[in-house]
This record gives C-alpha cells, sequence and structure tokens, in this order.
C-alpha cells in the first residue's frame, strides 16, 4: 500500500538501495516516513531493489514505500533506476542498513532549498559512532581517497563516500552517470564538481549497522575501483603531470649527454645513460599523447565539460599540422641516420671505433623517428576520436 504521506506529485523522493535488508529495510522506512511527517514536506519513500531474495521488498511495501525491481546488479546500477524513477524534484539518497538516521534530514532539505545542487553528509564533522566504521576505512581508505579527489578535481568535500547525500534530481540525471559499482559515489561528487555545481557538506552521524550478515563492501576491491575511477577520470594526474616531468628531465639530460659524457669525480655518465634518456623521452611523449586523447574522448563522450585546454588542442593540433610535424622528426631523424651512414662510409664500413661518437647520433635519429611517428598517428587517432554526432558533445 501507498503511504498517506505519498504525493502523486512529491517535492522529496527519500532513496534507499536494497540487496537483502529485511532485517533493517522496515526501521530505515519508519523513520523516513516519520520525517516526512514532522517536516510536512510532501515526498515518498523509493525502494530500488537489486535482486533481494530474503523478503525485503514484501517488507518495504508493507511498510508505505514504493518498490521499483532493478535488474542490472551493482550499488550504481540500483541508484541510477532509483534517480529515474524518483517523482521528486529531489532525492536524498542513504544506505538501507539503519547507520543513518533517515528522521533528521531537515538540514539536507535546507541546503537543497537554498538551491545547492549537492548536499554530501560528512561522518567525520558530524561523528562516527564507535563500531560503525571499521578502523582500515576510517584512517586510511576514506582520506586517502577524499583527499585524492578533492587534489585531482579541487573539490570542497573532505568524505567523498558518505552514502547519505541529497542532490536535485535533474542536475544529477543530467551528468549521465554510468558507473554500476560502489564507485558510483566518486563518480557522482566528481562530475558535479568538473559541470561546476554547488556542493556543500553538511555533518551526518554514522551509526553501526543494524545487519548480522556481512556488508556487501569489499574494502580492497572496492577501494581500488573508487581510485581506479579517480585516475581514469583526471588524465591531468595520470597521464599529463608524470609525462610532462619525466619529458623535461629526460630531455635535459639527453641533450647534455648527446654533446659530451657528465663526469662527477669517478662517475661516468655517457652512451648508456644517453640511451635510458632516450626512452624516458618517448614513453613521456606517449603518456602526453595518452593525456591530449583522453580529454578529446571524455569531452566528446560527454564525460566532461569542453574547456579552454580542450579548444587550444582542436585549435593548433590538426590533422594536417600533425602530419607535417611527424613527417618532420621522421625526416630529421632519417637525416641523421643518414649523416651516419656517410661516416661509417668514410671508414671504409668497417669497424668504427669510436662507438661513443657514433651512438650519440644514433641514438637522438632513433628517438626524433619515434617520437616522429607517435605525432603521425596520434594526429589520426585525435582525428577519429573527433569524427563523432555532435549532439554528444556538452558547451
Amino acid at each position: 500500500m501507498q503511504s498517506e504521506y505519498s504525493s502523486s506529485n512529491p517535492e522529496l523522493t527519500i532513496l534507499m538501495p536494497c540487496l537483502n535488508e529485511a532485517e533493517t529495510i522496515g526501521i530505515c522506512i519508519d523513520k523516513a516516513i516519520k520525517f516526512l511527517s514532522v517536516s510536512n514536506a510532501k515526498g515518498e519513500v523509493l525502494i530500488a531493489d537489486n535482486g533481494s531474495i530474503d523478503g525485503s521488498q514484501k517488507i518495504a511495501a508493507e511498510k508505505g514505500a514504493r518498490v521499483i525491481t532493478v535488474d542490472q546488479k551493482g550499488y550504481g546500477s540500483a541508484l541510477v533506476s532509483g534517480i529515474k524513477a524518483a517523482k521528486g524534484k529531489y532525492v536524498i539518497m542513504g544506505d538501507a542498513d539503519d547507520s543513518y538516521d533517515f528522521s533528521s534530514l531537515e538540514i539536507f532539505l535546507t541546503r537543497l532549498h537554498e538551491g545547492f545542487d549537492l548536499v554530501m553528509g560528512n561522518r567525520f564533522s558530524g561523528g562516527v559512532k564507535a563500531g560503525a566504521m571499521p578502523v582500515l576505512h576510517r584512517y586510511l581508505g576514506n582520506p586517502v581517497l577524499s583527499f585524492t579527489g578533492s587534489l585531482f578535481f579541487r573539490i570542497p568535500v573532505r568524505d567523498f563516500h558518505c552514502g547519505l547525500r541529497g542532490f536535485n534530481r535533474e542536475k544529477i540525471l543530467a551528468l549521465d552517470l554510468r558507473t554500476e559499482g560502489m564507485e558510483f559515489a566518486s563518480e557522482m561528487v566528481v562530475k558535479a564538481a568538473l559541470f561546476h555545481y554547488r556542493i556543500t557538506e553538511v555533518p551526518t552521524i554514522l551509526y553501526p549497522d543494524g545487519r548480522t550478515r556481512a556488508p556487501h563492501l569489499r574494502t580492497w576491491h572496492d577501494g581500488w575501483r573508487h581510485l581506479r575511477f579517480l585516475l581514469l577520470f583526471s588524465p591531468k594526474w595520470l597521464f599529463m603531470f608524470p609525462g610532462i616531468i619525466l619529458f623535461t628531465l629526460s630531455t635535459l639530460l639527453f641533450a647534455l649527454l648527446a654533446v659530451n659524457p657528465i663526469i662527477f669525480s669517478s662517475v661516468r655518465l655517457d652512451i648508456h645513460t644517453l640511451t635510458i634518456c632516450g626512452f624516458g623521452i618517448i614513453l613521456s611523449y606517449q603518456l602526453l599523447i595518452f593525456a591530449v586523447l583522453s580529454k578529446i574522448f571524455a569531452v566528446h563522450q560527454g564525460l566532461i565539460p569542453n574547456d579552454k585546454m580542450y579548444d587550444r588542442i582542436e585549435i593548433f593540433f590538426s590533422l594536417e599540422k600533425g602530419i607535417l610535424i611527424g613527417l618532420f622528426l621522421i625526416l630529421s631523424g632519417i637525416a641523421l641516420i643518414i649523416a651516419l651512414f656517410i661516416y661509417w662510409g668514410e671508414k671504409s664500413f668497417g669497424d668504427i671505433s669510436d662507438l661513443s661518437f657514433t651512438f650519440r647520433i644514433l641514438i637522438p635519429a632513433a628517438v626524433l623517428a619515434t617520437i616522429g611517428f607517435q605525432t603521425l598517428f596520434a594526429a589520426f587517432m585525435m582525428s577519429t576520436l573527433q569524427i563523432v554526432d555532435h549532439r554528444l558533445r556538452r558547451n
């Protein structure tokens, strides 16, 4: 049956993903309905069931919640389906394990009324009750991942993975969230920040959950999925910054060694170090190419918004320019090889005693030719990524 607090045109949907939560689902729904009653908010309680086999659906329906079935497995899948099915202008989501108090949501609704697009709970400012969070999560997992997210995306959020959060439904749907697992929590915050949504945090108390079974969250597996998502969504930190540092250091040392060996006391840096530096240049250049290609792909797929960096890339690095630059580098490398071949000819194509001299020509030639081919093919790949339906692009 439907709760008397439900409305055909509710302002608020209290959403709970559910997978075998028979022990606690009824308690959570009672608290949510109590909040709707006390606050006089027009709302509904929505359960996005992800395949429960313990009777959670029946309990939820009897308590007055609306229940939808989500066949696609995963925390993110359940929440995406729930958000789409929600009737409210605003949605407050939280776990159905009784670790959050759904009867105390006033501050979330207040912040949403003030115009914030995403209101995050902060368990560390609100309080973590004894036994509510594993020590590893509290002092390593959550702080490290929250710091990484704030560093990568400049997000003013200190508790990236709080499960209790409220948001404007239409604004979150516009983000086209896609992850299916626990990393959905990170995706929502990251994409909201990238699209310049108004985000705020409010204190939230975390209680020990009321379940006797093991939690769905797997510490190392899901922690890695969160970190992997943050890295993949930040080509600057994954590719560009490491590429710039490695390219700068490798190129400087390469330029010095290409002229003469470097001698420190009894230490001599010569053609072997020059070879390693050449490898560093090639590797770092590939990282920079990956950064550019990742940026182009993400913009055209609507994963991140367009920005000035992307505009500069499209204006400067056209297919034709890429071909010309690539050919120039390749021909430069070939020219050095021809010069080396002529030098070898002057030695009657026999043994060359001065290997230090010849390798100072051969190694730069190989590096120039390699990055020339990288540039050439990267230009074609970039153009391929740009041949997309422009409806996918977000301006």
